[in-house]
């Protein structure tokens, strides 16, 4: 199964030096950005210039810098999905020598009263998708760590907030009332698709994640709403809330 295929005795096969070269180190801090529109918005707010590039055989993935208060700051755009999200803070961290990742996206709520105006820090993640399994040994759950210095940035700036669990899974066309209420039984305020995998290989590899999100549709008892899943997908206030972090870290 599965949840038994972490394997820390056996060396990797995979070398990402056929595929990029030798490691480099440009910058120690990354955006990881789920919308095209805060990706496009970026490039035209600072002075941007490419850095490396996520290749496959589908295509490739820019990634650029920027300067952040004298400080070189990469981005890029990532794909949904905790499988390829994960593999590509570890491609990124490989070309550009990042460490520490900011991650921010949407989400879809478990309790619209409470995350309703409100970011939401992921404290743990609920391991409902695979990739997770090969970077930590089986368990429901995955500690957030960096969760209390995400908090007390956004704290510090103002931004409204609540914290807690929150469940990955790896299919949005499979959150069945039967699980949202399995997961909202557990404390889980919100589900999402990257969390946990992401954590999973940043404690794996020693790099740093600090992730928040804002939701946008709700899953509730009396069905469903995506009336504001737009709006927290491209909302530009998580991008200054990103920023700020990066400066703080």
């Amino acid at each position: 199964m599965i949840i038994h295929d972490f394997d820390d005795a056996t060396p990797t096969l995979i070398d990402l030096n056929a595929f990029y070269g030798e490691k480099r180190h440009l910058t120690d801090k990354c955006l990881v950005i789920f919308s095209k529109e805060i990706h496009d918005h970026l490039l035209t707010r600072f002075p941007c210039a490419p850095i490396g590039r996520i290749g496959a055989c589908n295509g490739y993935t820019p990634i650029y810098a920027f300067d952040l208060n004298g400080e070189q700051v990469a981005f890029y755009l990532s794909a949904i999905g905790s499988a390829i999200a994960s593999g590509s803070v570890y491609e990124v961290h490989w070309q550009t020598g990042a460490t520490k990742f900011i991650m921010f996206g949407s989400c879809g709520s478990l309790n619209g009263d409470l995350t309703r105006g409100k970011y939401i820090v992921p404290t743990a993640a609920y391991r409902g998708e695979g990739a997770s399994y090969y970077y930590a040994p089986a368990a429901d759950y995955i500690a957030v760590k960096n969760a209390p210095a995400v908090a007390a940035i956004l704290s510090d700036a103002g931004a409204p907030f609540v914290t807690g669990p929150v469940w990955t899974t790896d299919s949005m066309l499979r959150e069945t009332a039967g699980l949202v209420q399995k997961r909202r039984s557990e404390g889980c305020i919100a589900v999402e698709m990257e969390v946990a995998g992401v954590q999973a290989l940043c404690d794996f590899y020693g790099l740093e994640l600090y992730d928040f999100l804002e939701s946008g549709d709700v899953l509730a008892e009396s069905g469903y709403d995506a009336g504001g899943l737009k709006s927290a997908n491209h909302h530009l206030g998580k991008l200054d809330l990103a920023l700020e972090i990066a400066k703080r870290i």
